[in-house]
């Protein structure tokens, strides 16, 4: 599962996704400085962690993690190659969120590709070239589902009514997000040709330093844009943000985040954004050998949770001993959670919280 940063050109993205990674992106005040795209593996901050290592002290310390990609800057007429587009487009498809950048400050030093400020201009742009190529997905489909459906085939007629209202849609302008469709008709027609404006997006609107805390007109425009569209929307100093992360001590980046109203860095909200973004969870295991957060999607069961440990514990699935985490923080230890009654022993149909502290039992 991996989020997609995109946006036009030199509106911050390399900048964020070295502010997100070890990986350091090219960044420079020129278009297309990002060929190929860079993935970045981030860690996901969480204080939940930090408390089971103090409670339990173990070897290690293992953080959940979510992949970050940095795609090129997009352009008008990305959808017909312009620029370095298709390539681009087919990076953005490979994706399951995206994290769509939008300039929010004025510079004069640094080149806006279309001459001027615009962040609603520039969301029209890209999200333009993202309908024009699921306009292209949906007709090359509707071609063939129109063949089969003259044959008085009831699926395909069914099929065809839903092509055509996303047909219709990305035509006035719309999203496929943001287009109502029946549970059953989305899993079954919607999901399965993986449009890019269905994926699930979050607006990063980029600000100055001084816009950090609580945004500034640009962001307010961008809101009002996005309410209709089932997107989230969060404020970001980027260039602030790579102060930060040049600090050396934790002291130091914490003075530099009180200094500006901060309560923690904005990558870090990102970071948990993005995650919630993808539909992921943690559960936890806790150990004298290590502490860990394994990652699940919304709505796994215990013997999925456990497949990620390995196929085996999922295939050879008993049962899984479960605390909740406020129970494990608030009694202190396993022992002592157990003396309390407060861990249940749940089967194959339990659905896994976020925060659960697991320790499966298996048969292979």
């Amino acid at each position: 599962m991996k989020a997609g940063i995109v946006g036009l050109p030199n509106v911050g993205k390399s900048t964020l996704f070295n502010c997100l990674s070890n990986a350091k992106a090219q960044s420079a005040n020129f278009p297309f400085c990002t060929i190929e795209p860079n993935i970045g593996v981030v860690n996901v901050p969480d204080t939940r962690l930090e408390k089971l290592e103090e409670l339990v002290n173990p070897e290690k310390v293992i953080p959940a993690t979510v992949e970050i990609v940095d795609i090129a800057g997009l352009v008008k007429g990305a959808s017909k190659g312009e620029g370095l587009g298709n390539q681009f487009l087919g990076n953005i498809r490979e994706t399951d969120a995206i994290l769509h950048v939008l300039r929010c400050f004025d510079n004069d030093n640094i080149v806006h590709v279309d001459g001027s400020v615009d962040p609603i201009r520039d969301k029209e742009t890209i999200d333009m070239e993202l309908q024009l190529k699921d306009l292209e997905t949906v007709e090359k489909k509707l071609e063939k589902v129109t063949r089969a459906s003259r044959t008085g085939n009831k699926e395909a007629l069914k099929e065809q009514g839903v092509l055509i209202r996303i047909k219709e849609g990305l035509e006035a302008g719309a999203s496929v997000r943001a287009i109502d469709f029946s549970d059953d008709d989305r899993t079954e027609f919607v999901k399965p040709l993986q449009f890019i404006t269905d994926k699930p997006v979050l607006y990063v609107c980029n600000v100055d330093e001084g816009s950090a805390v609580s945004g500034n007109d640009y962001v307010e425009k961008v809101k009002e844009a996005v309410k209709n569209e089932n997107a989230q929307v969060l404020v970001l100093a980027v260039g602030t943000e790579a102060d930060i992360t040049e600090l050396e001590s934790y002291e130091e980046r914490q003075m530099f985040l009180e200094d500006i109203g901060l309560d923690e860095p904005g990558v870090s909200k990102l970071i948990r954004s993005a995650y919630a973004l993808l539909d992921l969870q943690t559960y936890f295991t806790a150990g004298e050998k290590e502490v860990r957060a394994w990652t699940v999607k919304v709505g796994s069961t215990a013997p999925q949770a456990a497949g990620v440990i390995h196929t085996d514990f999922e295939k050879g699935f008993i049962r899984a001993e479960v605390i909740a985490y406020n129970d494990y923080a608030q009694y202190g230890s396993e022992t002592k959670v157990k003396e309390a009654g407060k861990m249940r022993v749940e089967g194959k149909e339990y659905v896994v919280k976020d925060g659960d502290v697991m320790h499966f039992r298996f048969n292979v």
